[in-house]
C-alpha cells in the first residue's frame, strides 16, 4: 500500500534466526563429517573385497606356475625313461619286457611302440590299465601324427611331441591322444602315447584339481579335456593360463577356480574398526599434549641421568662408594677396569662380608683395621694417601687413595666415597728417570775419566821416555860385553826399557781408543800375545801362589788386531782371574789357563760365506760369579773390589767388539770361570 511503513522484525525474532543458523551450520558440519566417515567405511569395505578377490587370482596364478611346472619336469623324466631303454642296451627281444615294466610305472602312457627308419612298427605293447584303444592296422608308417611328431624329433635330435588327435571309443566316446617320438641310435624312433586325460590325472596331481577344474586347451581356446570339480551356484569364476610350449605343439592349461564372493561380514568388522580407531585416535589426542608433558620430563632426567653416567665412565679416576657397613654400594667402569674385577663380584649382598676381593692377603689385616678406623668416624687426610691394591690375577700395584663422607639430601652421612689413582706409570717413570740419572752420571764419569787418560797420557810420556834414555845410557855404559854379575845387571835394565817403551805404547793407545781414532792393526801370532803378557802376569802370580798354564792349538794363523790393546785385554783378564783366585778360601789347585784354539764362526747363509775366528780363554778356579754380578758385570763403574774403578771388563768388551768379535763368560766347571774372547784371523 503507498505510504505504508516498514515494520523492522523483533529482536528475539533476530537472536532466534542467528541461533538457527548457527545450529544448521552445525549440522550441516556434522553432516559432512558423517558423510565423509561413511565413504572411508565404503571405501574400506570396497578395498578389503579387491583385496581379498588379488589375493586369490594371485594364489591361482601361482599354482597354475607350478603345475605347469611339474607338467614339464614329469614330461621331460618320461622322455629320459624312453630313451634309457635304449641307452641301457635294451636289444629288440627283451624291450617289450622293458617296454611293459615302463608302462606299470606311467599310468599316463596308452601305447610303446619301437619303429624302424621308415617308421615301420617293428615292437608295441599296450598299457595294462585300460582295454586296448588303439589296434595295429591303424599304426602304419603313414600314420599322420606320428611322421609329424618324428620328422620334428629328427630335425632337432630330440624328443618331439604331435599334435593331440582324438581316438574313438567302441560303444561310443574316445580319448584325445598325444604322440612323444624319441630317436635311438640305432636309427629308428621309439614312439610314446598319451592320453591327456591321464596325463592331468597323474601329472599335475590331486591337490590342484581339489576345489577347481584343470583342462588342456588349444591355443586359440578349445578344450581337449578337463578334469576336476564343475562350477558351484552363487560362486565366481577365477581363471589363469599358462602356455606349455612342448617341441613340436604348443598346449595350454587352464585352471578355473570357483570361490564364492567376498563375504560382507567381515569387511563390515574392518570398517566399524576402522570407525572405532579413528574415535579412539580423537582421545588419544585428548592425552597427546598431557603425555608430552611427562616425555619431555622423563626425557630431562634421562638426559641427566646420562651425562651423569657420561662423566663416570670418562674419568681415569677409580669411584668407588661404601655405605656405613663398609659394603660396597657403587663401582664406575675405571675401578673395574683397575682391579680386574666386575661390579657383581665388588657389590657384595646386605649379608656378606666385608673383606674387598681386591685387598692383598698379606695385607688384609692392616685393611681390615683401617677400614674400622673409617666407619667410626676417623677422617681420612685431605692429601690422600697411598696403598697397595691386589689384581684378580693376583699382580699388586700402588694406588692413591681420595676419601670423603657421602652425605645425602638430609645432610646425613650415608657411607663414605673413594677415589683412586693407579700410580704405576708413575713409579715407572721415576724409576726410568732414576736409571737415566745413574747413566747420565755413568757419562759424566766416563768422560772425567777420559780427560783424565788423556792428562796422563800427557804427563807420562815425558818421564816414560826419560827412563828409556836413562835404561839406554846405562846399556852403553856398561856395554856390549858384560860378564857376571855386569851381564845380569844389564839384563834387568834392558827389561826396564822393554817396559818403559811398552808402558808408552799402552799410554797412546788408550788415548787413541779414548779418542776414537782408527788404529792400525796387524797380523800378530797368538804366541806373541802371549808372550808379550806372560812375564807380568806370572811376576803376579808368584806373589799370589797361582800356575800358570798355557796351551795353544798347534798350526794356529795370525790374528789381525790392535796389538797393543788386546795384550791389555789379555792382562786385565788374567788378573782378574788370579784376583778371584785370591777372594776364594781354597788355596789349593790354584791354576789360571791360558788357552788359544781355532773356532769356525758361520755368517750369511751357507758355508762358504764362514768366517774363522781364533779363539782366546782365560779360566780361573776362583770363587764364581753369582747371578746378581752377572747382570751388571760389564756395567762402567761397576765392581766388587773395594779399590777397583769398574771399568776394566767394561774397556775389554769395547776393545774385542770394535774387532769384530765378541767377549762371553760362562762357569768353569763346578768351580771358577771361563771368560772367552775371539778374534778374526788375519
Amino acid at each position: 500500500m503507498e505510504g505504508a511503513l516498514h515494520v523492522a522484525p523483533p529482536r528475539w525474532a533476530l537472536a532466534a534466526f542467528v541461533r538457527l543458523r548457527s545450529l544448521w551450520q552445525r549440522w550441516f558440519l556434522w553432516l559432512i563429517l558423517a558423510v565423509l566417515v561413511s565413504a572411508l567405511l565404503v571405501t574400506v569395505v570396497w578395498l578389503a573385497g579387491r583385496h581379498e578377490v588379488e589375493q586369490v587370482q594371485a594364489t591361482l596364478d601361482r599354482d597354475t606356475a607350478d603345475a605347469v611346472s611339474d607338467l614339464r619336469i614329469g614330461l621331460q623324466r618320461n622322455a629320459q625313461s624312453l630313451r634309457a631303454t635304449q641307452v641301457s642296451g635294451v636289444d629288440r627281444t627283451h624291450w617289450p619286457e622293458a617296454a611293459a615294466s615302463l608302462l606299470r610305472e606311467h599310468r599316463e602312457w596308452l601305447r610303446l611302440e619301437w619303429r624302424d627308419a621308415a617308421l615301420r612298427p617293428l615292437e608295441a605293447v599296450n598299457t595294462p590299465y585300460r582295454m586296448r584303444l588303439i589296434d595295429d592296422e591303424s599304426r602304419g608308417p603313414d600314420q599322420s601324427d606320428v611322421a609329424l611328431a618324428c620328422a620334428a624329433a629328427r630335425k632337432l635330435g630330440a624328443p618331439a611331441y604331435s599334435p593331440s588327435h582324438y581316438v574313438p571309443i567302441l560303444g561310443g566316446g574316445g580319448v584325445e591322444v598325444m604322440e612323444l617320438c624319441v630317436p635311438i641310435d640305432a636309427g629308428g624312433f621309439l614312439v610314446a602315447s598319451y592320453s591327456l586325460r591321464d596325463t592331468l590325472t597323474e601329472l599335475v596331481g590331486p591337490t590342484l584339481t581339489r576345489g577347481q577344474e584343470v583342462a588342456f586347451t588349444e591355443a586359440d581356446g578349445t578344450r581337449l579335456v578337463a578334469l576336476g570339480t564343475s562350477r558351484r551356484t552363487g560362486t565366481r569364476v577365477f581363471t589363469s593360463q599358462q602356455l606349455i610350449d612342448l617341441p613340436g605343439v604348443a598346449l595350454m592349461l587352464r585352471v578355473d577356480g570357483w570361490r564364492s564372493a567376498p563375504d560382507l561380514f567381515p569387511n563390515v568388522l574392518t570398517a566399524l574398526v576402522t570407525a572405532i580407531s579413528i574415535a579412539l585416535v580423537s582421545v588419544l589426542a585428548l592425552l597427546a599434549r598431557d603425555t608430552r608433558r611427562r616425555l619431555r620430563a622423563e626425557r630431562d632426567l634421562a638426559d641427566a641421568l646420562a651425562f651423569r653416567k657420561a662423566m663416570e665412565d670418562s674419568v681415569i679416576t677409580g669411584l668407588r662408594a661404601r655405605d656405613l657397613q663398609g659394603r660396597i654400594t657403587y663401582v664406575n667402569p675405571a675401578f673395574c677396569e683397575m682391579v680386574g674385577f666386575s661390579p657383581e663380584e665388588l657389590m657384595a649382598g646386605s649379608g656378606e662380608p666385608i673383606e674387598a676381593p681386591y685387598w692383598p692377603t698379606e695385607l688384609a689385616h692392616e685393611y681390615q683395621q683401617r677400614q674400622a678406623r673409617r666407619l667410626a668416624g676417623g677422617m681420612p687426610p685431605r692429601e690422600g694417601f697411598e696403598s697397595v691394591f691386589m689384581r684378580k690375577d693376583g699382580t699388586r700395584f700402588p694406588v692413591l687413595i681420595f676419601e670423603a663422607p657421602l652425605i645425602n639430601a638430609q645432610r646425613v652421612q650415608t657411607g663414605w666415597m673413594s677415589a683412586f689413582i693407579d700410580i704405576s706409570e708413575q713409579r715407572r717413570i721415576e724409576e726410568l728417570s732414576r736409571a737415566s740419572q745413574e747413566r747420565l752420571q755413568a757419562s759424566a764419569r766416563l768422560a772425567t775419566v777420559g780427560e783424565m787418560a788423556s792428562l796422563l797420557s800427557h804427563e807420562l810420556t815425558q818421564p816414560l821416555a826419560a827412563i828409556a834414555s836413562y835404561a839406554t845410557g846405562s846399556l852403553n855404559m856398561l856395554g856390549p860385553h858384560a860378564k857376571g854379575e855386569q851381564a845380569e845387571v844389564a839384563m834387568a835394565v834392558r827389561r826396564i826399557a822393554e817396559q818403559a817403551d811398552r808402558a808408552g805404547q799402552v799410554i797412546r793407545s788408550v788415548h787413541d781408543f779414548v779418542r776414537r781414532r782408527d788404529r792400525t792393526r796387524e797380523a800378530v801370532a797368538a804366541q806373541a800375545l802371549i808372550d808379550a803378557v806372560l812375564p807380568l802376569v806370572r811376576l803376579q802370580a808368584r806373589k799370589l801362589g797361582v800356575s800358570i798354564e798355557v796351551v795353544l792349538e798347534e798350526g794356529l794363523p795370525k790374528a789381525m788386531c790392535d796389538r797393543t790393546l788386546v795384550e791389555q785385554v789379555l792382562l786385565n783378564l788374567a788378573r782378574n782371574g788370579m784376583q778371584a783366585m785370591d777372594m776364594a778360601e781354597s788355596t789349593t789347585g790354584r791354576v789360571l789357563r791360558l788357552r788359544v784354539a781355532r773356532v769356525v764362526a758361520v755368517g750369511g747363509s751357507g758355508a762358504e760365506d764362514a768366517r774363522r775366528w781364533l779363539e782366546f780363554s782365560v779360566a780361573d778356579v776362583g770363587c764364581g760369579i753369582s747371578d746378581e754380578v752377572a747382570s751388571r758385570l760389564f756395567t762402567p763403574f761397576f765392581t766388587t773390589r773395594a779399590d777397583g774403578m769398574g771399568l776394566g771388563l767394561s774397556l775389554c768388551r769395547t776393545v774385542v767388539e770394535q774387532h769384530g768379535g765378541v767377549l762371553m763368560f760362562e762357569p768353569n766347571g763346578a768351580r771358577g770361570t771361563v771368560f772367552r774372547f775371539t778374534l778374526p784371523v788375519a
